[in-house]
C-alpha cells in the first residue's frame, strides 16, 4: 500500500508540474519600454503602451488559449535605468519580449542584456543602424526604421536637388552621430561636401551657439541629426534667427508627425523627411490611425508608434507558429526570421538574417497650409523608396550573424 500510495502522489504531482508547463506554454508577457515623460513622449511613449494593446486584441491569440499582457516602463532616456528595468522584468516579472525603446545608447544596453537572459528584443523607436550591424544579436529584431532609411531617403534627395554642403547639428549620443555618419556618408556618394558639424545635449532648450555656427558656415543644408523635442526646438529657434529666410534649408533627418503638429505648417512646411508610415497614406493606414486616436485623444500615431503595432503582430503570430514555448528567446527570432511580415503597417515585408526588418520607405514633404484639407493632413509624396533600396544591403552588412 505504501509503494501504490508513493506513486499515486508522485503520479498526481507530475501531472501538475505537466499541467502547470503546458499552461505556462501559452502565456507571455510584452514589456514596452519607453520615455513617458521627456523628449521622446510623443513620439512613444503611451501611445506605443496603446498600440501593442491594439496588436494583442487584433491578432485574437487570446481567443485562441493563450495568455498575454503588457506592461510599461519608463527608461528616462537613461541606459542604467533601462537595463535595471530590463532585468528585473526579465529575471523577477516574467516578460519574454521587450519593445519600442526609443533612444539609441538604451537600446543597445537592452539588447545586450537580453542577448545575456536570452529573451526577445524589438526596438521601434531606436534609430541606430548599428543594432543590425556590429552590435547585432540572435535575440534582437530591429523594427520601424534606423538611421542607414533616413539617411539614405532624406540626405539623397536633398543633396541632387542641389543641397551639396551641409553642416550638422547633432544629438551627443549613439543615435545623432550613427545618423549625422550615414548621411554625410550618403551626401558625399552623391557629390555633397561637409562642412562642418556641432553636438548638442539631448533635451536641450537653448540651440542658439548651435545655430549661429551652422548659419556662419555658409552651408546650404543644416541637417539635424536628432528628434523628438530637440528637432522641434532646433527648427523653432532656426527660424527666430533668420537661418530659414535666409536661404539655408533645414533638414530634419528623423521628424515625425507629432513633430510637425507641434511646430503648426506655417513654420514646418516645406521640410522633407523620410518615414516608414503615414497614418494618411491608405485605407489600412488610416483604419489604425484613427482607432488608435480614439484612444489618444484625437492624436494620430507616428511610425514608431505603428511600428509597435506591427512589431507585437508578428510575435504573436511567430509564437502561434510554433504552437507555444514563448520563452527561448533565440528559437523565436529564428522563427520571426522565417514567417513573412505582412500587416497594415508596413504591408508585407521580412525579417533578415542581422535581424533588419526590410519594407518600403517614402520621401514626404510638409504641405502647405493651404493645401491642408482636414486635421493632420500634414504630408505630400514626394517619392517611395523601395524595400531593397531603403536598407542597408546585407552584402555591406557588418553583423557577425551574416555568412558572407
Amino acid at each position: 500500500m505504501k509503494s501504490l500510495k508513493t506513486f499515486l502522489i508522485t503520479t498526481v504531482a507530475a501531472a501538475a508540474v505537466l499541467g502547470s508547463a503546458q499552461a505556462d506554454d501559452k502565456v507571455a508577457k510584452i514589456g514596452v519600454l519607453t520615455d513617458m515623460s521627456s523628449l521622446y513622449a510623443d513620439t512613444a511613449g503611451p501611445g506605443s503602451v496603446v498600440a501593442a494593446e491594439m496588436a494583442v486584441e487584433d491578432s485574437g491569440i487570446k481567443s485562441r488559449g493563450w495568455t498575454i499582457s503588457v506592461v510599461a516602463g519608463d527608461h528616462q532616456n537613461k541606459p542604467d535605468i533601462g537595463t535595471n528595468i530590463a532585468r528585473q522584468w526579465f529575471d523577477v516579472d516574467g516578460v519574454d519580449v521587450i519593445v519600442d525603446t526609443p533612444n539609441s545608447v538604451v537600446a543597445l544596453a537592452v539588447s545586450s542584456v537580453t542577448k545575456e537572459k536570452n529573451k526577445i528584443f524589438i526596438p521601434s523607436g531606436a534609430a541606430t543602424a548599428e543594432l543590425t550591424g556590429k552590435s547585432c544579436t540572435p535575440n534582437t529584431v530591429h523594427w520601424t526604421y534606423d538611421t542607414y532609411m533616413l539617411a539614405n531617403g532624406t540626405g539623397k534627395a536633398v543633396t541632387k536637388a542641389g543641397g551639396n554642403t551641409w553642416f550638422f547639428l547633432t544629438a551627443d549620443y549613439a543615435f545623432g552621430k550613427a545618423l549625422e555618419h550615414d548621411t554625410a556618408a550618403v551626401a558625399e556618394a552623391n557629390g555633397g561636401k561637409v562642412l562642418g558639424a556641432v553636438r548638442h545635449p539631448l533635451n536641450t532648450s537653448d540651440f542658439s551657439s548651435f545655430l549661429l555656427q551652422a548659419q556662419s558656415s555658409g552651408a546650404k543644408v543644416v541637417g539635424l541629426a536628432n528628434a523628438g523635442g530637440d528637432t522641434s526646438n532646433s527648427i523653432k529657434q532656426a527660424a527666430e534667427f533668420g537661418i530659414i529666410a535666409g536661404g539655408q534649408k533645414i533638414a530634419p533627418l528623423l521628424l515625425f508627425i507629432s513633430d510637425v503638429n507641434s511646430l503648426g505648417l506655417n513654420l514646418a512646411q516645406g521640410l522633407q523627411f523620410t518615414v516608414s508610415y503615414y497614418w494618411d497614406a491608405n485605407d489600412n493606414t488610416r483604419n489604425f490611425a484613427n482607432r488608435w486616436s480614439t484612444r489618444m485623444k484625437g492624436d494620430k500615431p507616428t511610425m514608431g508608434q505603428a511600428g509597435v503595432y506591427s512589431a507585437v503582430l508578428h510575435y504573436l503570430k511567430t509564437l502561434e507558429a510554433n504552437g507555444g514555448n514563448p520563452h527561448d528567446g533565440a528559437k523565436v527570432v529564428a522563427k520571426m526570421k522565417e514567417i513573412p511580415t505582412d500587416d497594415i503597417i508596413f504591408g508585407k515585408g521580412t525579417v533578415r538574417a542581422d535581424g533588419r526588418v526590410i519594407h518600403p520607405a517614402f520621401l514626404y514633404e510638409v504641405k502647405k497650409p493651404s493645401e491642408s484639407k482636414y486635421p493632420w493632413d500634414y504630408y505630400k509624396l514626394l517619392a517611395t523608396i523601395p524595400a531593397e533600396e531603403a536598407f542597408r544591403p546585407l552584402s555591406e552588412s557588418e553583423c557577425p550573424l551574416v555568412k558572407k
